[in-house]
This record gives structure tokens, sequence and C-alpha cells, in this order.
């Protein structure tokens, strides 16, 4: 686990200034503090912070092949080094170190651009080919590890590990990207491959992107995986049963391989509990366990994680957060370098700095919910696409669309359908409902939210476009696996592996996910939406299969999350904080909001009207992120 960066001047003929790329990777010592080195060529430099986690005094960065060709910098784990080690070995390589790092190296001499087909594993790497005059980066398929990069208005291309990396450049344009702010405020985050930044990108999960000398432009990247969209219906539950828990065991198994103290997060749910129960099977020692529990009752699960550590004989270790634990805020926002609004960040923060004492790697259970349909916004989801499925579509519109209207929300209606459905989403498709329900304000919360002078720059776009992007994959896939197949692309990524990777690397602690072991989600993601999803149980291949593992009121309990109590926050000890923030200069003088439902907004929740705390949160955070970074008036 480390940090890259680097600058490439497309026409190749400008040298790099040695104190820019310096400034740019120290702006992510945290995320390699044991060494940090550079390379230049004309028209290159390469820069890495490393955190030694396999072979660690061996496998210096940035790495120049033996043949003196190529050079890497390299951010992740490869857990299929050794195996690749012994094939590039047997096709006449020299291998100078132990490390996964060469064995890249080696595969792209190897296999070129295909080099990451071989590669199992979480990475976010550069390689600079001297002969060709290229410059390759690929991501991981799932986006476990993050890439960011801009093309300046003179020509140099830079890359890092975070935005604030970029944002050091002395060059970068710091105008914000009308149209993510609207993503923003419907999904808390933004989504690939866009920045809050007009000018910056992310390169998405699963591409790759050649840049060559004499470029005039940024190519666009090329997809080289996707996640399996044949279902295989005829799987049966008892198959399933019998082949999950021996898939996961084994992708686990591989992520325990590091020359550090290593242990897993325990939050007392199905997923880290899983990870826990299994890792315990594989090794003699006891686990290293973390957990972060709470002093509101409500929120708090470490008596299951208690149960579950108990069987296992694990080492357990529990800080106990309190529910004014909120002076996070604006650590946070400087923490994610854009607008980023799940509060779960908090308590992960929390537990980062907790396993860090203990251990330099950690194994999470994210990515399960994605995978086998474990979040009630899927029941919500298949709930309202019951109703849908009533009607179709042009009678739904006729009928609902002229109500919605007039009735935007339905707090007359049963508490099934008040939660989540409006008469809006009854006149959507499934991928237009689906987006509805999951918004943090919905398009007409969002309306009435945003200025006239801002509505207008948008001109018609909405973030329902994020979701358009991935339509042309979901034709075969029904209503369920859409609403998993979009979460894995966009919610997962932009938001659960962010918060986990900025949370983490800020303590210098690096966390491995075997859920989304690539080989694991290619199989997993194929079991079908009946065997996961069985009256209103979600994630129950899941659960069916952890029973000889785990206790059922651990299995079955209702699910809790990571949450903190933002709604009593912002009612008491967050209450003047609220006003001031959201009611300042920085956010009048932004030009997106309108203020009158600025201040409704806060009213509405502070005089117990209903419950705002989710969009006030998403106000909060990008306030704090238009103040520290000095944008607005």
């Amino acid at each position: 686990m480390c940090g890259i960066a680097g600058i490439f001047h497309l026409s190749g003929k400008h040298d790099i200034d040695p104190n820019i790329i310096s400034i740019m990777n120290d702006k992510q010592l945290h995320r390699g503090p044991d060494a940090g080195d550079y390379f230049f060529d004309p028209g290159v430099s390469l820069a890495h912070r490393r955190l030694s986690i396999i072979d660690l005094e061996g496998s210096p960065q940035p790495m120049l092949s033996a043949c003196q060709r190529a050079i890497i910098v390299f951010n992740g784990e490869i857990y299929n080094f050794k195996e690749l080690h012994k094939e590039l070995t047997a096709k006449g390589y020299v291998f100078k170190t132990h490390g996964d790092t060469e064995t890249i190296l080696n595969a792209y001499l190897e296999w070129g651009e295909d080099c990451v087909h071989h590669l199992r594993g979480m990475f976010a790497f550069v390689v600079w080919d001297r002969q060709k005059e290229t410059l390759f980066m690929a991501r991981d398929r799932l986006g476990i590890k993050p890439f960011f990069f801009s093309l300046l208005e003179d020509g140099h291309f830079i890359f890092g590990s975070e935005l604030k990396v970029l944002t050091a450049h002395p060059l970068f344009d710091k105008r914000l990207r009308d149209t993510t702010v609207e993503d923003y405020f419907t999904f808390g985050y933004v989504p690939e491959p866009n920045t809050i930044y007009q000018n910056a990108f992310k390169l998405p999960p699963g591409h790759r992107l050649l840049l060559k000398k004499g470029d005039k432009a940024v190519p666009n990247s090329q997809e080289y995986w996707d996640i399996p969209t044949d279902i295989n219906e005829s799987l049966t539950k008892e198959e399933v049963n019998e082949q999950l828990v021996e898939r996961l065991k084994e992708a686990i198994e591989i992520r325990m391989v590091a020359d550090v103290p290593l242990g897993s997060f325990l939050s007392g749910g199905v997923d880290s509990s899983a990870i826990v129960a299994l890792m315990s099977q594989l090794q003699s020692d006891p686990v290293n366990a973390c957990s972060i529990g709470f002093d509101v009752k409500e929120f708090n699960e470490t008596d299951f994680a208690i149960t579950v550590a108990e069987r296992y004989k694990a080492n357990h270790r529990i800080d106990i957060v309190g529910q004014d634990d909120f002076d996070l805020v604006d650590k946070l926002a400087a923490l994610y370098d854009e607008p980023y609004a799940d509060s779960s960040a908090m308590p992960t923060y929390r537990v980062c700095e907790l396993a860090r004492k203990h251990v330099t790697v950690a194994l999470s259970g994210d990515g399960a919910d994605e995978l086998f349909a474990g979040y009630g916004r899927y029941r919500w989801h298949m709930n309202e696409e019951k109703l849908r499925g009533s009607l179709p579509l042009s009678l739904r519109k006729a009928i609902f669309k002229p109500l919605g209207v007039l009735y935007p929300k339905l707090d007359w209606a049963p508490k099934l359908l008040r939660a989540k459905t409006t008469f809006q989403s009854l006149a959507m498709n499934t991928v237009e409902g689906y987006h509805n329900s999951i918004s943090i304000l919905r398009q007409d919360e969002r309306n009435k939210l945003f200025s006239s002078s801002y509505k207008q720059k948008l001109n018609g776009y909405t973030s329902l476009e994020v979701f358009k992007q991935y339509e042309n994959k979901l034709g075969s896939l029904d209503s369920m696996k859409i609403a998993q197949y979009l979460d894995l692309k966009t919610y997962l990524v932009g938001d659960i592996l962010t918060k986990v990777d900025r949370a983490s690397m800020a303590h210098s602690l690096e966390v491995r996910v075997p859920f989304l072991d690539h080989k694991f989600v290619e199989w997993g993601f194929r079991v079908p939406s009946s065997i996961n999803l069985v009256k209103g149980v979600g994630k129950k291949s899941l659960k069916r299969a952890l029973e000889p593992h785990l206790p059922h009121d651990v299995l079955y309990r209702k699910k809790m999350g990571f949450s903190v109590p933002l709604a009593d926050w912002f009612k008491g000890p967050l209450k003047d904080r609220l006003y001031d923030g959201l009611l300042s200069s920085k956010m009048k003088n932004s030009g997106y909001f309108n203020e009158k439902q600025l201040q409704n907004l806060i009213e509405q929740h502070v005089k117990g009207v209903r419950d705002n705390s989710a969009p006030l949160w998403s106000l909060m955070m990008f306030e704090s992120f238009l103040r520290q970074n000095n944008i607005g008036g």
C-alpha cells in the first residue's frame, strides 16, 4: 500500500521541475511513511511513497527493470505474484527482488497492456516505457485503489493516488465542474470518472490508459474487465451453499500473506464476522480483531462482535466512540479532497486509527452487500418494482406523473410506501426508479435547493446520466441485478471503497477486501437473485452458507450499518454550526443554492418537522470543502 505521483509532458521536450513533483509527493506522505523516491527522464518524472508490507527492504520504487527499458510506480498488492514470478522466470526474466512490484514490471515487458489480465489483486500503477515512449496506466477491476489525473494547459499530464496530489501543482485548474455538484447532492459523493474539478478525472475501475509522447490530448481509457452479466440461473441454492465458503476462504487466504502484523475489522455484522471466522480457520495464531463501539445503544454492535471474537478466541480490541465525537468534520473534508457525505467515514476513521496501533494490514468485509443483495435499499427497490409491474409504463406515466406534481410526497400513504416511494417513482422505469429511491435529495428536492442561475448552468443535466452510462450493460439483468450492478459501478467505488481507502491511509494502514476478489465476484454476481433475496431476507445465500460458522443472532438480526447519531447532533451540539455554516457567505456566494431552502431544511429538522439529517450533513460537508479550499466569497 503506497502513494504514487507523476508528471509527463506530452511533447516530451520539457524537463520536470523536481521541486513541483516533490511538493506533490509530500502531500501523500501518510500513504507511505516508510520510504519515498523519484525517477527522472526527459519529460517524465515518477514519484512514490512506500508503506512496506512485503519484501520490506528489497522492493524500492520507482523501480527500473533489469533491462533498463521500463520503470514502474505501483500502489496496491498483487496476490498471485509468486505464481507469476515462477511463470516469468521460466520465460527467462531475471528477478532481483522478492516482491510483487517487479512481477508487474516483468509482466508488462512480457504481455504489454494485457499484463492486467494476469494480475489478481488491488492496484493502480504506471509504467514508463523508454523504448516505446509511452506511459501506461491501469486500475484494478473493482476500483479498490484510487487513481486521479489531469492534463494541464501547458501540456503536462499529472497523476496521483489522491486528488490533493494534483491540486498541489501550481498550474492545476481549480474551477469546479457544475454537473458534479448535482451528482454530489444526489449520491453523496462524486461518481467516476469525474471529480469536483472540471479538468481532473478518476481512471474508472477495470480500465487502462496509454499515453504516447506526441499525443495532443488524453485518449479515452479502455475497459479491460467488467462484472459478468450472464447470470447462472441453473445454479441451485445447494450448490451455492457448497461452494461459497470455500471460494471465500480461498480469497481470504491469499490476502493473509504479509511481512507485517495482520488482522481484521470486526463490526459485529455478518460480513466482517465471516472474515474473522474464516481467518481463524486458516491460521494457528489468534486473529487480531478490531471493533468500534458507540455510547449510544441503538448504534452499538459490540455485543455481537464480542460473541464472534470469543467463539474464535480472537485478540479483540474495542474502542468506544462518544456520541459527541463530531470533531472530525473538517478533518474528513480535508481527507477526502472533494465533497463526500457518508457520515460513517467518522467511525471508519476511528476503527482504522485503532487497528493501526496493533496491525499494518487489516481485512474488511466490504463488497458483500453489493454482491449478495444485503442492503435494505434492495428490498425497497423490489417492493417498488412489484408496484411498477402492476401497470404498463405508459399507463403509469399517464396516471402517476401528474399526481407527482400535486403530491410530491406520500405522507398520507401506508408506511411501506411512505418511506421511499413517491408518485414520481411509480411513473419511472427500473433504472429511474432506483436512482430516485437512493437519492439523498430527490429531483424535486434538488430543484428546490438549487438556485435559478445554477439550474440554468446545468442546462437540463441530471444525475440520472450517471446511471444511464451503464444502460447498455443492463439488458439481460433482472431488476435486482440491475440495482446491484449499478451499485458495484457507482456506490461501491465512489462511496464505500473511497471511504475505506482515505480513512485507512490517513493512518498508514493497508485494508484488503476478500469479497472483492475478482474471481469471487465473477462467481458471486452470477448467483441468481432468487437465492440472494428470500422473503425479505437479503444476503440469504451468504447467511445460509455461514450458518455452521457464525451464531444465528449474528446472521439474522436486523442490519444496523456503521452509523452515527446525526439527527440528534443537528438538534443539539451541531445546531449552531449548522446555521453558521449553511447560511455562510461561502454558501451564499457559491451561486449553487436557494438561501430560503437552506433555511427551511435547517428549521424543519431543528423543530422536529422532518428528519433532514442526510441532506444537512451533505450540505455541511460541502460547506467545509468550499471553506477549506477557499472557493467562493
